[in-house]
């Protein structure tokens, strides 16, 4: 769906959660079909264009530098979120990447931004989502809005992040060469359904989920609710296996196909927590169960998941002993609304040309504080994710949509991952405030089969050398896990 207009979830108050339907496109521009890397077998709605980058060079300089590549401005096909790939996974990029797009149908070109090049969340090594042979190092992608034009610039440098990162982490100052098979990924996230499941979704669904779907997403403040789109849900019924598959894995916490599971109060979810633990709590946890009140959770349907992308199988854990929080790194000029859209990019980026079985995050929380199921396999599961190099076994991934190095998180963030994560812990009997050891499977930080202690609640940067999940955020973890554990009761 386009950009501007991609939203799966509806308005406010009484109306039903709803997908926004595209506005009639601007004809494409000419893209020449040799620069296009073509779609494989029946894919749903959504593409990805893929051009390979070339180096640049001012035009009395023979031959160009190797240390700079690119691509002039051109036109393309609509776009709304770009990141760039490389072959190797295991290369970093130590460099900048910049691009600028056009706002589609119009002549008005943005400013150079910066695509975040340490984008380190990934699978473990040697499992088999990261020794399939498909998979790709990538710069974190950046939502850009509807466009159809583009312009990439790619600089070799000294990487320079140890300002930002944990103590202790190695700063790199000798510039290396760019990764070899730079190419530019394009990603439209397309509509949620084909049109032609539309009406069938909404009538087959809708009394079924008057009750279910009553509260909507937060809008972003200013946002007019007037201006959203307030027709059915567009989500494609839950016929195929995959669909229903990925309904199957919230069983007992929604029903098939809803677009929502909805929150609790704290009675309700320890008797939920009594019925999907049976026999495996303690007699303390029985008796005084530390679990915060179950959040509403937007689930994959809810935001338009092709689940025709992704492998089938799903992968788990034996539990989950510790969080590690994350940011998206793809911008935070997005309206609450495109949100759904934004993350059928990601979903689309990290498996399509990434090379992950699906994406890579368990949980993602947009700045309205709206929290979505992110990988396919239960959200009360201990499903294996690909967010944290080395540290994805019992672990959950918790990712903010947006970019917090330099801006504050709002309070609306904070305040949601505090109520996801003292649900997901309490389901295990985490303590927010807690330690906890994992038992590393390889990074840059630790080696592979080292016991490390980390918070029960960590950043990103705890496990990996990394910027993410951004200064401010991790400022802001802290009082996330005292928060956490005021709302499981200890």
């Amino acid at each position: 769906m386009r950009g501007l207009l991609a939203s799966s979830v509806g308005v406010t108050g009484a109306a039903a959660l709803a997908l926004s339907l595209t506005s009639p496109a601007v004809a494409a521009r000419t893209v020449s079909p040799a620069a296009v890397r073509p779609a494989s077998g029946a894919e749903a709605p959504g593409s990805t264009q893929s051009l390979p980058l070339a180096p640049l060079a001012p035009r009395d300089v023979t031959p160009a530098p190797a240390d700079e590549q690119g691509l002039p401005r051109r036109d393309v096909r609509h776009f709304s979120l770009a990141g760039v790939i490389w072959d190797d996974p295991d290369t970093e990029l130590h460099g900048r990447v910049q691009i600028r797009t056009r706002a589609a149908g119009t002549h008005t070109w943005s400013g150079w931004q910066d695509l975040e090049t340490h984008n380190d969340d990934t699978a473990d090594p040697g499992t088999a989502e990261r020794t399939s042979g498909r998979v790709h190092g990538a710069t974190a992608p950046l939502w850009v809005g509807d466009s159809d034009g583009v312009e990439v610039r790619v600089r070799a440098e000294a990487d320079r992040r140890a300002g930002d990162m944990a103590p202790g982490s190695r700063t790199v100052t000798a510039t290396a060469p760019l990764p070899k098979g730079l190419r530019l990924e394009l990603v439209d996230p397309g509509e949620s359904a084909p049109a032609s499941t539309r009406q069938e979704a909404a009538t087959a669904g809708a009394p079924h989920r008057a009750v279910a779907l009553r509260s909507a997403p937060t809008p972003e403040p200013g946002e007019d609710p007037a201006s959203m789109d307030t027709s059915l849900p567009t989500a494609e019924p839950p016929e195929d296996p995959a669909s229903m598959d990925a309904s199957a894995a919230n069983a007992g916490l929604a029903d098939a196909g809803d677009l929502e599971i909805p929150a609790l109060d704290r009675q309700q979810t320890e008797q939920e927590l009594f019925a999907l633990r049976a026999g495996e709590l303690t007699e303390r946890q029985r008796t005084k169960p530390y679990i915060g009140p179950r959040p509403r959770i937007v689930t994959r349907r809810g935001w338009g998941a092709d689940e025709g992308l992704r492998e089938r199988k799903f992968v788990y854990t034996k539990k989950v002993k510790a969080a590690f929080v994350h940011h998206t790194a793809s911008g935070n000029g997005y309206r609450c609304t495109q949100v759904p859209s934004l993350i059928r990019g990601i979903y689309r980026y990290h498996v399509k040309s990434m090379g992950w079985r699906d994406i890579g995050y368990n949980f993602l929380v947009d700045k309205c504080g709206n929290i979505y199921e992110g990988r396919a396999g239960g959200v009360a599961k201990a499903v294996l994710g690909a967010h944290t190099l080395g540290f994805n076994s019992n672990s959950v991934g918790i990712a903010v949509v947006g970019s917090y190095g330099s801006k504050k998180p709002p309070a609306a963030v904070t305040n949601a991952v505090a109520r996801l994560a003292a649900w997901k812990l309490g389901l295990y009997g985490g303590n927010p405030k807690g330690k906890t050891y994992l038992k590393s499977g390889g990074g840059n930080r630790y080696p592979k089969g080292k016991k490390v202690r980390l918070n029960v609640i960590s950043g990103h940067r705890d496990g990996f050398a990394t910027e993410c999940p951004g200064r401010q955020l991790y400022r802001k973890l802290g009082s996330t896990r005292t928060t956490a554990a005021r709302l499981q009761g200890r």
